[in-house]
């Protein structure tokens, strides 16, 4: 139910909170103050073993000192927040904060067992993440105010690449830009009748008494809710598809929606608690089956389809705008990769969107056989993929990375904009950093020593 977009996760806020009870009663002296601010030695420690896990260390002593500037820059941009009163709705962090509560609940495997994993009841889990939360949005938006509205020219561009150490420069892996063509079976009236005829079954269940969250374990078809009774936790507006959303905030607590029809399939709604500008609700999902004979008539059309592509009757832009049931048919069946948000696929990602297509046995041109496809919404489907243009293994350069090495330009410009305005910042805010970090020599920002 959830947009794609908002499935990016910041595993870190988790590792923060599930640090065990040996590493919370180490040593834990002060070792920097910003503002009214502070970190802790503990803060420092459990980001390294993060890092540490992640890809290793070289240099101790370096890479602690590079996070230690990391959270000396946050707590400046959480004081000149909270200097200028800069707003982070309560609404907008509560939001947020149940969804990393429903991570931890997952993880632990039940709210009885959150005080096992993570030491700490639902309520004092809920204050930690809220403060943590907080104070990254509060950073986040002073950040946004400083850096926003930097751009970087082809040129700037180009000079930053040319003063990139040769012998730095990355390897890419193999990349693909792809197209695909989607046929998805028109499911029958009867079945989609069957469905809501079921659901309308339970519903009345439901109104006669039975519990909405019991029935949601047993019957609906929301992997990622029905283990949790349906829950969905609490969202805002712009969160979930039009159609739920419409229904959600239009009941009042404890009381049962109608039928509701999404692209996603069938749902009933109830809403749970309201809170400011946020719901949270349950939902039971039922979704109409594509019959096996329609499926195989779906890629018995597709195969026949490749081949008249392949022998030159039709372009696969052609067929894509003629035949495809994807949302990308006007495109000519142009896919943008989901994880990266440009139009470039190495294997490993390319093998999460198809994992029936093995993408390396495909040279540039090339076309796939009709393999099984689940789209973004859970339903039954085939699809040919082409191979639009094959870029092999190599080292980065501006011909065939512009896009990633101008992202990466970008950011350097607003890291500079951000060191800049931190030495400007330093001094007029009080900050004071321990003995033992003073001589960091890769600090960027020219600290109080």
């Amino acid at each position: 139910m959830m947009k794609r977009t908002f499935l990016i996760i910041a595993a870190t806020l988790l590792a923060g909170i599930t640090a065990s009870a040996q590493e919370r009663q180490m040593v834990d002296g002060i070792v920097a103050v910003v503002g009214q601010t502070i970190i802790k030695n503990s803060d420092i420690e459990q980001a390294y073993a993060q890092v540490r896990l992640r890809k290793g260390i070289e240099n101790a002593k370096e890479e602690r000192c590079s996070l230690l500037e990391s959270m000396l820059i946050s707590k400046l941009l959480i004081h000149k927040g909270m200097v200028d009163s800069v707003e982070v709705k309560d609404e907008q962090v509560e939001e947020q904060v149940d969804y990393y509560l429903q991570m931890a609940v997952a993880q632990a495997g039940g709210k009885d067992k959150l005080r096992d994993l993570f030491h700490a009841s639902y309520d004092e889990l809920h204050d930690q993440y809220f403060d943590i939360l907080h104070d990254r949005m509060l950073s986040q938006k002073v950040e946004y105010d400083l850096t926003g509205n930097i751009k970087v020219t082809p040129a700037e561009v180009n000079e930053y690449f040319a003063a990139y150490p040769v012998d730095s420069l990355p390897e890419i892996s193999t990349q693909y830009e792809i197209s695909e063509i989607v046929i998805e079976p028109t499911i029958a009236e009867a079945e989609r009748d069957r469905v809501r005829g079921e659901l309308a079954e339970l519903r009345e269940r439901i109104l006669k008494g039975d519990n909405f969250s019991m029935l949601a374990r047993l019957y609906s078809q929301d992997p990622g809710s029905a283990t949790k009774g349906g829950e969905l936790g609490f969202f805002g507006r712009g969160r979930m598809v039009a159609e739920f959303e419409a229904a959600a905030f239009a009941l009042k607590p404890g009381e049962v929606s109608p039928i509701v029809e999404t692209e996603y399939g069938f749902h009933i709604i109830q809403l749970i608690e309201r809170r400011g500008n946020t719901i949270n609700v349950r939902h039971i999902l039922m979704q109409p089956k594509t019959s096996s004979d329609d499926l195989l008539r779906a890629r018995i059309t597709l195969d026949s389809l490749a081949q008249e592509i392949r022998q030159g009757h039709i372009t696969f832009e052609e067929a894509a705008q003629k035949y495809s049931t994807g949302s990308n048919r006007a495109q000519g069946g142009a896919v943008t990769n989901p994880v990266s948000g440009n139009s470039r696929f190495d294997k490993e990602s390319f093998a999460q969107v198809y994992p029936g297509i093995g993408i390396a046995a495909l040279d540039e041109g090339e076309i796939s056989n009709a393999t099984a496809y689940t789209t973004a919404e859970n339903k039954s489907a085939y699809c040919i993929i082409k191979v639009n243009k094959k870029i092999p293994a190599h080292i980065a350069n501006l011909t065939d990375d512009y896009d990633r090495i101008a992202n990466a330009a970008l950011e350097a410009a607003k890291s500079k904009k951000i060191v800049e305005w931190c030495n400007r910042m330093v001094k007029t805010t009080f900050v004071r950093i321990a003995d033992e970090y003073k001589d960091c020599p890769n600090f960027k920002v020219a600290w109080p020593r």
